[in-house]
């Protein structure tokens, strides 16, 4: 099964500095599939306006993975950390026993990032943080892990759960294949581009929920940057 989930269909927030298209609701009780998918929890299409952001918040038990797609985010937390995540790069907060932790867009233009929630395999451990560039054009054609909770994905930013977040990017035309372990649940968002996955045509910040599957052959009909969630 793979469904689409149009990006204007999604349920959306704006508090004026903040504006938010929510791929999961917390509030979805009438339909499970729309409160979480497998152990991801959230993944947010946000807009950061200029010189705002969010205050420091506790989080506990979760792995919190941030994909910049336009701007920078600014990030500070109770660690002593601080890093400026841009364009193309990826966070990981891994919120362990509990963690403060803000990202404000310090720049004169909007910043619109991908945020994704996922829990963790086990609760506790010490919390933790890391950032990196996503692999560029010498990784371009395929789906590369860029933080991941298997430990043969050495050059992805660990997390401490059953999944692994990839990032592909395609030129026009293009087509590159995915095989699952096992049939299981996947979620994957193009940050831009429009790219036929197994004949379901997913458009550029649409969601595609993959279930039941044992390989995904995806083929771009615009140059498509993706972002895709394995949940193991």
């Amino acid at each position: 099964m793979i469904e689409r989930r149009p990006f204007d269909e999604l349920a959306s927030e704006d508090l004026g500095w903040l504006t938010a298209r929510r791929h999961f609701s917390c509030d979805a009780r009438d339909d499970p599939s729309r409160s979480g998918w497998g152990c991801m929890r959230v993944w947010n299409d946000e807009e950061i306006a200029p010189n705002a952001g969010r205050a420091l918040q506790v989080h506990a038990n979760i792995e919190i993975v941030t994909y910049v797609r336009e701007g920078t985010v600014t990030h500070t937390d109770s660690l002593g950390n601080e890093g400026r995540i841009e364009a193309g790069n990826v966070q990981v907060v891994s919120a362990g026993t509990g963690i403060r932790h803000a990202e404000y867009n310090l720049e004169q233009v909007s910043a619109r990032i991908f945020q994704m929630w996922i829990t963790p395999a086990s609760c506790g451990g010490s919390p933790a943080w890391g950032l990196q560039p996503c692999p560029a054009a010498e990784h371009a054609g395929c789906f590369v892990p860029i933080a991941s909770g298997l430990d043969s994905d050495r050059d992805a930013l660990p997390i401490r759960a059953r999944a692994r977040v990839l990032n592909a990017k395609l030129t026009v035309g293009e087509s590159i294949e995915y095989v699952f372990r096992e049939p299981r649940l996947a979620y994957l968002v193009p940050s831009f581009g429009t790219v036929d996955v197994n004949g379901v045509r997913i458009h550029a910040r649409d969601g595609a929920a993959i279930k039941d599957i044992d390989i995904i052959t995806i083929t771009a009909i615009e140059r498509a940057d993706l972002v895709m969630v394995d949940v193991l």
